[in-house]
């Protein structure tokens, strides 16, 4: 699930960089041990010379940005003399000349490079290292993401024994529900909407007597009412969601309205009897 997820980050990341720059190729991979990284995406490459090779730190115009934390570039790849030269065949094979090299730094890691090259010794300017920082800033940003997925479904899993284990999960549910719409992988998106799912239906009917009718909510009054269950004020919920203020006020009322509540704890003791939140 991971290596798919990734891939997905990835092409998505080097479409954009090509779209912004204007360069015609680019490349990149994830690390997936320290210091070691391997060409897993191609985009606008005439050749498969570069897939799969394993770029290690300090090797190379990747293996440069890996160990320095930082954006690099060669005018002429073939003749740089500010790096080593253990790829020059495969950048060879696929006739690259000008190359640029962006780190993906988690939390002060590198996590993986991207790659954007011309065919031709031309100097690359300021607004295309700007386009492909940014690209990796969305790679970045995906990955935090993911991480805090991660993270979350294993406190959901194995919740910690004590008093307060199932409002830790509560918590885990409301935060999984907000990142959700920032999911790009439908596969992954899928399985953490199955397992807020699940968490809702576990204990939400639990020593509750069953509702005359069933209640439906739209996705966003489920992940704002998930937000209000975890203490969230709207302005925050706003910023967990990426939603206005005023919107995270509409879908509370809708969400009230069709509960039958009248205030905002009322809502989501309604919500949880209805099975609707763990």
């Amino acid at each position: 699930m991971a290596e798919a997820v990734e891939a997905v980050e990835m092409r998505a990341a080097l479409q954009r960089l090509r779209a912004a720059t204007g360069l015609p190729v680019a490349f990149g991979g994830l690390l997936h041990e320290v210091g070691r990284l391997r060409i897993a995406e191609l985009n606008g490459a005439a050749t498969g010379a570069l897939r799969g090779l394993a770029i290690s730190s300090g090797n190379g115009l990747g293996g440069k940005s890996i160990a320095l934390s930082r954006p690099c570039a060669v005018t002429d790849y073939r003749v740089a003399r500010q790096i080593s030269h253990e790829y020059d065949a495969a950048v060879a094979a696929e006739g690259l000349r000008s190359v640029l090299a962006v780190p993906v730094v988690v939390r002060r890691t590198v996590r993986g490079v991207l790659y954007g090259a011309l065919r031709s010794a031309l100097p690359i300017g300021e607004r295309t290292f700007d386009a492909a920082v940014a690209a990796a800033r969305d790679v970045e940003q995906a990955l935090v993401v993911r991480d805090e997925v991660r993270r979350l479904l294993s406190v959901t899993r194995d919740p910690e024994p004590g008093p307060g284990a199932w409002e830790e999960v509560r918590a885990a549910h409301s935060e999984l529900r907000a990142l959700a719409p920032r999911i790009v992988d439908a596969d992954l998106r899928d399985e953490l909407l199955t397992v807020c799912g699940r968490l809702a239906g576990a204990t939400g009917s639990a020593g509750a007597p069953p509702r005359g009718m069933p209640v439906t909510l739209a996705p966003r009054e489920l992940d704002v009412l998930g937000c209000v269950a975890a203490g969230s004020t709207n302005a925050t919920a706003a910023e967990l969601l990426g939603l206005r203020p005023e919107t995270v006020k509409g879908y509370l009322r809708a969400a009230m309205r069709k509960l039958g509540a009248h205030t905002r704890l009322e809502a989501v003791v309604a919500a949880r009897r209805a099975g609707l939140l763990p």
